[in-house]
């Protein structure tokens, strides 16, 4: 009988499955978007009800186009947007409020408040992190100090917390396990980085009860089985997890020391894996769990910018430059140059190496001859342009120079973007024949976990290289967009 591994893939502005044979070949696939909320700005939700419809409805359709039957799907993998905060009844699984999503700022003043009490450092050390409200730790005591009653129901074990994976699985069992895995625990603020535990200091100083918390696991094993899913049969086996950029990680056969990958997706990730031992970084970058399959860990050093793809999703949504988001090449390809137009993606505030929540998107160098094309070829530049920042300080933390960079997510299918990526990178940057390497990762950790796979030499099986773009530009030209990128910044 024929074997299949499902890949949840739960983004941050949809759901991607795919269903891989046992040789990890794509055998079907379906995306189902959702409705984005933004209450106000800064504040990013959504509704943890319509991403689970969004899982159902793509798991079924990707199961029927590869004609999946009765007893042949044998592990469902999960990966998903990190540090979003979800909180549900025990018993109902039923959702107490909005989701809030990773890019919101609402808890700015709290971080900045925890910063000026001197507590940053004794996070970082602990944790890998900073104090951001782009982590869980802050939104989560939001939710507790403004939903009604919510608190006492925590404490109580009524109510239950946890990232997209944990209630995804809570749902898929139908309440049977409340269960992470140590890379998303990782991106809490709450987990211990060396001991992978839950750290009772840092619970008491957000205010999160322990009895709320989900137990900690790891990357590749079985969490549970379904039940009660339509379209699923009971019994199969949820077995592996990661958060996305980690599962891109994997996916992207970064197994040594110095392997690194970049994923434009709605933001862009540039992660690192560092070996056994966490890096501390000492220019602005997070030292995050990348796995843990078989006793093993692996921890990794990430820079994230927080937009990415969402910037070509603002200009065709927002200012209505494109109509679709596969039309900015093209218009971008139109002039040779941005005009010296330059976008500064901070729509969401400047992640690393920055960490500046009050930042806000700019465009400079505007002129009565600049046209919509021009934008779109800046709104192109500015995302690579970010990801200089990153390198940088992740090369001068890692205490290595990269020469090669792989590339992965929706926007590393645009050609202009990566080979102006490759000269301000000024390494080569390498993409694979499967772009959807997120997906990919969580399909392996699942196989690993159920043993349909050995371990982790599957991957480096799989992956293919599909083409590489090497540095051209000339280093004074390079220095003139990063002169003028510093510019914009500081005006952000």
């Amino acid at each position: 009988m024929a074997r299949f591994v499902a890949a949840i893939d739960q983004g941050t502005t949809g759901t991607t499955v795919l269903v891989l044979d046992e040789e990890l070949a794509v055998r079907g696939r379906a995306y189902r978007e959702f409705p984005q909320i933004f209450p106000q700005p800064g504040w990013v939700e959504h509704d943890p009800e319509a991403i689970w419809r969004s899982v159902t409805e793509s798991l079924g359709e990707a199961l029927a186009a590869a004609r999946v039957g009765a007893g042949e799907l044998a592990a469902i993998g999960i990966t998903n947007q990190r540090e979003t905060t979800v909180v549900w009844e025990r018993s109902s699984l039923r959702p107490l409020a909005n989701a809030l999503v990773w890019q919101d700022r609402r808890t700015a003043d709290v971080c900045a408040r925890l910063r000026a009490d001197g507590h940053l450092e004794r996070v970082r050390a602990r944790t890998g992190l900073v104090l951001d409200p782009y982590f869980s730790a802050t939104k989560l005591a939001w939710l507790l100090d403004h939903v009604d009653g919510l608190r006492g129901r925590t404490e109580r074990g009524e109510a239950l917390f946890g990232t997209i994976d944990s209630f995804l699985v809570a749902r898929l069992t139908g309440g049977a396990a409340h269960v992470t895995d140590v890379s998303n625990a990782s991106r809490t603020l709450l987990l211990d980085l060396r001991k992978l535990e839950w750290d009772d200091d840092l619970c008491a100083l957000f205010g999160v009860p322990r009895a709320c918390l989900p137990s900690v696991r790891g990357s590749a094993e079985i969490y549970g089985v379904t039940r009660g899913v339509a379209g699923i049969e009971d019994g199969v086996p949820i077995a592996g997890m990661a958060g996305d950029q980690q599962a891109a990680l994997f996916g992207q056969a970064c197994f040594a020391p110095g392997d690194a990958k970049c994923t434009f997706g709605t933001g862009a990730f540039l992660l690192m894996n560092t070996g056994a031992e966490p890096v501390p970084s000492r220019r602005g970058l997070l030292t995050t769990v990348g796995w843990k399959v078989g006793g093993e860990v692996a921890y990794a050093l990430e820079g994230s910018a927080f937009v990415a793809g969402a910037l070509v999703q603002w200009l065709r949504d927002g200012l209505g430059i494109i109509a679709q988001a596969s039309e900015i090449e093209a218009l971008a390809a139109t002039v040779p140059d941005s005009g010296g137009v330059v976008v500064v993606p901070a729509l969401a505030g400047l992640g690393a190496p920055y960490w500046r929540p009050e930042a806000r998107g700019v465009i400079v160098g505007l002129t009565r001859g600049t046209t919509r094309a021009h934008i779109a070829r800046a709104a192109l530049e500015g995302i690579a342009l970010q990801n200089h920042d990153l390198l940088k300080a992740m090369q001068d933390d890692a205490g290595r120079r990269l020469a090669t960079l792989k590339v992965d997510g929706g926007a590393s299918a645009n050609d202009l973007l990566m080979q102006f990526q490759a000269d301000i990178l000024g390494v080569e940057i390498v993409r694979p024949a499967l772009l959807e390497t997120t997906a990919l990762g969580a399909a392996l950790l699942a196989g690993i976990g159920a043993g349909i796979y050995r371990g982790i030499d599957e991957a480096r099986r799989v992956w293919r290289e599909e083409r590489r773009f090497r540095p051209a530009m000339e280093r004074a030209e390079v220095d003139a967009h990063l002169a003028r990128w510093n510019n914009a910044v500081a005006k952000a």
